[in-house]
């Protein structure tokens, strides 16, 4: 089969790797489309040893395909051995792309339960950008934040992928939604997604600017890292701070005695469980909304995708086309 592979030292590499062949209750999917996340970067380049693999292997956590032996279109769930808790993995889970050959290939191999059926109303594009961003933001929302109908939601970083499907399910919910952006354009972009405003964070003291656009958030969704404490400043009295990333590095400093004066919370969270995922797919195949798809390339252009994503010039997914 054809597939990108990283190499040692970090590079990436397009040509022929050996076929995946299925373990005992594993499927094969040919593969349509994958979606490239910040993860797919960081094993290339691993920042500490969470993401270090032996090389050379296949990157990749997102994709969606058709399934050798039945036919069906599918969607793949990117981790293997989540285990029987809802609220957090077991400690031997393992991601696709690292560990585990991932998506950027004609072909994966995956255990049966790692394969559910595509929304009918989505291209293999758009299923394939669900579950690592869809899931991690339908988690972030609902089994982690708590958001109900009327509350206030800060997101951060309008043009991301995952932010993108947190503004666009918080409204479908009936939340009032704002954003941060270094970007007014973002901003104007992620209204048309159903956010009611935004706030420049390039500007001083943006916490501020925004308490007073849209009053104290309900919940505030942060993946930047090092904005925990103006994040925290965003939030109402026993508003809770939803963590799942660290764009901007893996250390924060914040105020304490602030933090539990005020009954406020710091919540991580990440992936979602394959229960969550299945859950997330049926609703989404009637939603009002669909994913945001930034740029299409083909497979042997991952490099510049990821390029793409990593320039942070994106608004929604950056995706990648394969065979078909």
């Amino acid at each position: 089969m054809q597939a990108v592979v990283v190499e040692e030292g970090g590079g990436l590499s397009f040509g022929e790797y050996p076929d995946p062949r299925p373990g005992a209750g594993g499927v094969v999917v040919e593969l349509r489309a994958a979606a490239v996340n910040r993860r797919d970067l960081l094993v290339r380049d691993p920042p500490d040893a969470n993401y270090e693999f032996p090389k050379p292997f296949v990157p990749g956590l997102d994709g969606a395909g058709i399934r050798r032996d039945t036919g069906e279109e599918v969607v793949i769930y990117p981790a293997v051995g989540w285990g029987d808790r809802e609220e957090a993995a077991a400690p031997e889970m393992r991601f696709l792309g690292g560990a585990v050959d991932g998506t950027y290939a004609e072909l994966i191999a995956v255990p049966e339960e790692n394969v559910l059926p595509k929304p009918r109303r989505m291209s293999f594009v758009e299923a394939a950008t669900l579950p690592v961003a869809g899931l991690t933001a339908h988690r972030a929302l609902f089994e982690v934040g708590r958001v109900q109908r009327g509350d206030t939601v800060l997101v951060l970083g309008a043009g991301s992928g995952v932010a993108t499907f947190l503004v666009a399910l918080a409204a479908e919910a009936g939340a009032r939604v704002f954003v941060t952006s270094r970007s007014a354009e973002k901003i104007e972009r992620a209204q048309a997604l159903g956010a009611l405003g935004g706030v420049l964070y390039t500007e001083d003291d943006w916490p501020a600017a925004f308490r007073e656009l849209a009053g104290p958030a309900h919940v505030v969704v942060d993946h930047v890292g090092t904005t925990w404490m103006e994040s925290l400043r965003c939030l109402d009295r026993g508003g809770r701070l939803v963590a799942f990333g660290g764009t901007g590095g893996g250390h924060a400093t914040i105020d304490v005695r602030f933090l539990y004066l005020n009954w406020r919370s710091i919540l991580g969270t990440t992936l979602g469980s394959p229960r969550e995922f299945a859950a997330f797919l049926h609703a989404a195949e009637s939603a009002s909304w669909s994913p945001v798809v930034d740029s299409v390339r083909p497979l042997a252009e991952a490099e510049a995708a990821q390029e793409r994503l990593r320039a942070g010039e994106h608004f929604g997914k950056v995706a990648l086309e394969i065979g078909g």
